[in-house]
């Protein structure tokens, strides 16, 4: 359990009659097909799965790290093959796009509605679960790009939080486009030509994506 929050989904406690031996129940079944269904997205990364598996995760929120994981997957392949010099860390990319909403666990309005208690909490709890504060951290810094420290890592599990959805955010893609530019020694404009370009592109299959996210259910 982690401090200062009630029972994680899957603990035990309060729940209900074991579920036989090797069939899972109503609600998990309906979050390992969010997990593994075949539809054109990536799978998440084997442990980030057991997490969202062992956490009892909303349907919902598992399909929801999945779309942005996958659009994650792009952007650092896109970086590797454009900009080798900066040398970004696409394990822990891919770790943070598939596991920043984590705390959604602990705060399931927060699926349906606004707020960033989810952000704090979610940080704590992959702490909790063993998850190295290399890894942690996106929980919290994926809606916090302007702070002090942020690396390029964080702006790109940002990037694809918000572009999964075609949704384009020019002060966020401004500063990876500086980012990269810097390491590249090319000047900006010449940068976010080339990433404009792939941001139209993952856009344009945004719907998908959110209709995939829209099949899962908030709660079982």
């Amino acid at each position: 359990m982690v401090a200062g929050h009630p029972a994680a989904p899957g603990s035990g406690a309060g729940s209900g009659p074991a579920a036989k031996p090797g069939v899972l129940p109503p609600a998990a079944r309906l979050t390992r097909r969010a997990l593994t269904e075949a539809v054109g997205l990536r799978r998440l990364p084997p442990s980030a799965e057991a997490l969202l598996s062992g956490l009892d995760a909303p349907p919902r929120l598992a399909a929801h790290l999945r779309a942005v994981h996958d659009v994650a997957c792009d952007l650092v392949s896109w970086v590797e093959r454009h900009h080798p010099e900066a040398a970004v860390d696409g394990d822990a990319v891919k770790f943070g796009a598939a596991t920043h909403d984590i705390g959604k666990v602990l705060h399931p309005n927060e699926l349906s509605g606004p707020g960033s208690a989810h952000e704090p909490a979610g940080h704590e709890l992959l702490l909790a679960r063993g998850t190295d504060e290399r890894l942690a951290r996106f929980a919290r810094t994926h809606a916090s790009w302007t702070e002090a420290g942020i690396e390029l890592e964080d702006l790109l599990v940002s990037l694809a939080d918000k572009v999964w959805k075609a949704k384009r955010v020019p002060d966020l893609e401004q500063l990876v486009t500086e980012r990269l530019a810097a390491v590249a020694g090319q000047e900006p404009w010449e940068v976010f030509l080339a990433l404009d370009d792939e941001l139209d592109r993952i856009a344009s299959s945004a719907d998908a994506r959110l209709a995939f996210q829209a099949s899962h259910p908030v709660s079982p």
